[in-house]
């Protein structure tokens, strides 16, 4: 059961939304919060699997609340730790760069389908990032030349291994651990090794970084192709 808590001040926002994943086989709805303090509190308590975090709140904002959810110790479990995808109504701004900088797993338009916001869901509960379809390549484009995002150095550049510098650009064209291991012709299990390797080495907290630091390094160019399978 992928256990949801929905951040957001306005009520029929949070109301639709819980509608649309309560009808969903496998996800529940925990909570609701009203401002990023609030969602805060109820993290901390509830533990769910995921936030459903607007970015624009009263108080608290969901780039603070982002940050303090995704810190090191907040989770009970630090193997289960509770991701964030950012709801935004904007397609790109300075929020969802801070956002993803701060430990978000993801954003997703208010406006998607309803299709997409369940995926979207599924997707993160399942150790992968969201970002939305219809803006990931402006996304990817202006992370890659931004300089205020996280970028690997060099040197931690040089201390992947070929393996992991494969696992890494497929983690940058979007597929999964499934896909990649089925791309690389290596176990599911061997991928997640290779890709928690990456993240130690390169000093980064989750999947939206290491696509953000592939780009920014340019070991993928955004309007590329992935390589072909093995």
């Amino acid at each position: 059961m992928i256990r949801v808590l929905l951040a957001d001040d306005q009520p029929l926002v949070r109301s639709g939304i819980a509608m649309i994943l309560s009808g969903e086989p496998g996800i529940e709805v925990v909570g609701e919060a009203g401002d990023g303090e609030e969602a805060v509190e109820l993290a901390a308590r509830l533990q769910p699997d995921i936030v459903l975090m607007d970015v624009r709140m009263p108080g608290t904002d969901g780039v603070a609340a982002t940050r303090r959810i995704t810190s090191d110790g907040f989770a009970e479990d630090a193997d289960s730790p509770v991701k964030v995808l950012i709801l935004t109504t904007y397609n790109v701004h300075e929020a969802v760069y801070e956002a993803l900088r701060s430990g978000a797993s993801g954003f997703l338009l208010k406006d998607a389908v309803p299709e997409e916001l369940v995926r979207s869901v599924r997707v993160i509960a399942g150790g992968d990032a969201w970002l939305d379809p219809a803006v990931t390549s402006r996304l990817l484009s202006e992370f890659a030349s931004r300089h205020d995002t996280l970028r690997p150095t060099p040197e931690e550049m040089a201390c992947l291994t070929a393996r992991e510098r494969e696992v890494l650009v497929l983690v940058a064209y979007g597929l999964s651990n499934k896909e990649i291991a089925g791309h690389l012709v290596i176990g599911e299990a061997t991928v997640k090794t290779h890709f928690g390797r990456i993240l130690m080495k390169l000093g980064l907290r989750d999947r939206a970084q290491a696509v953000a630091a592939a780009y920014q390094t340019g070991l993928v160019r955004p309007g590329s192709a992935p390589p072909a399978p093995v």
